[in-house]
C-alpha cells in the first residue's frame, strides 16, 4: 500500500536537514536517541538497533522522488500514464492466470475481484515494477531527513525491523518504491505487518513473490477499510451552473458529507440513478483541459483512498476496474 504522496518540501529544508547546520545535526542525533529508546521498548536490544541505524544510508533521490509526485498533475495529465492498452492487456492475463485465486479471495474477503486485480496493475504493473529502492535505505531518509512527514517514516522504519524479524526477509536484497512500500500490492511496513496474509497456505506472508498471498492481502485490506462488494464506488456529475459548486471539494478529511449536501438542482448526477442521499460521500473534482469534472464520491471511493490518499489515484484505479471488469466478462 502507498501512502498518500501528495507531500511537499523546499530545497532549502533538504539542505537543512541534510548537508546545513549544525543544528539539523543535534537534532538528527537526538531523533536517532528517541528511536533507539522506542524499539528497545518494541524487544530489541540497543545494540540490534544501532546496527540498523547504522546499515542505513541517507538517499538524496528518494527525497526528490518524494518532492515531485505523480499526483501533484492535473487530472489529465494522470490517467494516461495509468490507463493504457497495455496495462489493461497485462491486467487480463494476470486475471485469467490467477483466476481461482482471485474468485476465492473475492469471496472470503467480499470484495469485487476487479478492484483486486486493478490495484495490482496500477501498483507494480502486476510485478513488473516492484521499486529498485533499498527500502531500509528509504525509509530511514525519510524518517529522519524528511521533516514534513518525519514522524510517520520513522514509524514505518521502526515496523520494518519488526518486519524483517517476523517474516524472516533478506534485508540487503529488499527492495520497493521511494516510500518503501514493497511487493505485488506495494505495502508499507505497517500495512504488510496487519493486512497481509498467507493465502498460499504455505505458511508464510509473502508479499514479494507470491501471487497469492499478494491477492489474498490486497483484498483483506479493502476489507477491513470497509469494501462494500456490488456498490457503487463513484457517479459522474453535470454541472449545470458556471460557479463553483457550494460543496468543499473532498481533500483527504473524513467523510462528513451526505450525497444530499452535495447534489443540487445545478450539480446533479449525470446519469438518472435512485441513491440513498442520506449516505456519506464526497465531491471529487478532476482538471481536463477545458473544464472541470465533477464526480460523487462514495464509500467505496474513500476505502480506495485509504490505499493512497490521493483522489486522482483512486479515480484512475476505479476507471481501470471497470475496463477490467468490462473486458474480462465480455470473454
Amino acid at each position: 500500500m502507498k501512502l498518500s504522496t501528495r507531500l511537499f518540501s523546499t530545497v532549502a529544508l533538504i539542505v537543512a536537514t541534510h548537508f546545513g547546520t549544525a543544528s539539523a545535526n543535534t537534532d538528527v542525533d537526538a531523533l536517532k536517541k528517541q528511536f533507539i529508546a522506542d524499539q528497545i521498548k518494541q524487544g530489541f536490544s540497543q545494540q540490534e538497533v544501532e546496527a540498523f541505524l547504522n546499515q542505513s544510508t541517507y538517499t538524496q533521490e528518494v527525497i526528490d522522488a518524494i518532492t515531485k509526485p505523480w499526483e501533484a498533475k492535473p487530472w489529465h495529465q494522470y490517467y494516461p500514464i495509468f490507463l493504457t492498452e497495455k496495462r489493461l492487456a497485462k491486467g487480463l492475463e494476470f486475471w485469467h492466470e490467477n483466476a481461482d485465486t482471485i474468485t476465492k479471495a473475492a469471496d472470503k474477503f467480499n470484495v469485487d475481484p476487479q478492484i483486486i486485480v486493478a490495484i495490482i496493475g496500477i501498483e507494480t504493473f502486476y510485478g513488473g515494477y516492484m521499486g529498485n529502492y533499498r527500502v531500509q535505505d528509504a525509509l530511514y531518509t525519510l524518517g529522519f531527513y524528511y521533516a514534513p512527514r518525519a514522524t510517520f517514516f520513522r514509524s514505518e522504519y521502526g515496523n520494518l525491523m519488526s518486519l524483517i524479524k517476523e517474516e524472516k526477509l533478506d534485508n540487503d536484497t529488499l527492495k520497493g518504491s521511494y516510500a518503501g512500500a514493497m511487493g505485488y500490492g506495494q505495502f508499507i511496513p505497517s500495512s504488510y505487518r496487519h493486512y497481509s496474509v498467507d493465502f498460499s497456505g504455505d505458511g508464510r506472508r509473502d508479499l514479494l513473490t507470491s501471487k497469492a498471498d499478494a491477492i489474498g492481502s490486497v483484498a483483506n485490506y479493502f476489507h477491513q477499510h470497509g469494501w462494500k462488494r456490488n456498490e457503487p464506488v463513484v457517479l459522474a456529475l453535470s454541472n449545470k451552473s458556471d460557479k463553483a459548486p457550494k460543496a468543499k471539494v473532498w481533500t483527504n478529511e473524513r467523510l462528513h458529507y451526505k450525497a444530499s449536501d452535495i447534489l443540487s438542482p445545478n450539480l446533479s448526477l449525470a446519469s438518472a440513478k435512485d441513491i440513498d442521499v442520506s449516505q456519506k460521500a464526497m465531491l471529487v473534482k478532476l482538471e481536463q483541459p477545458n473544464a472541470d469534472e465533477y464526480w460523487l464520491g462514495l464509500n467505496n471511493f474513500y476505502v480506495i483512498t485509504r490505499y493512497n490518499r490521493s483522489p486522482l489515484y483512486a479515480m484512475a484505479v476505479y476507471q481501470f476496474s471497470e475496463q477490467l471488469k468490462a473486458q474480462y466478462n465480455a470473454k
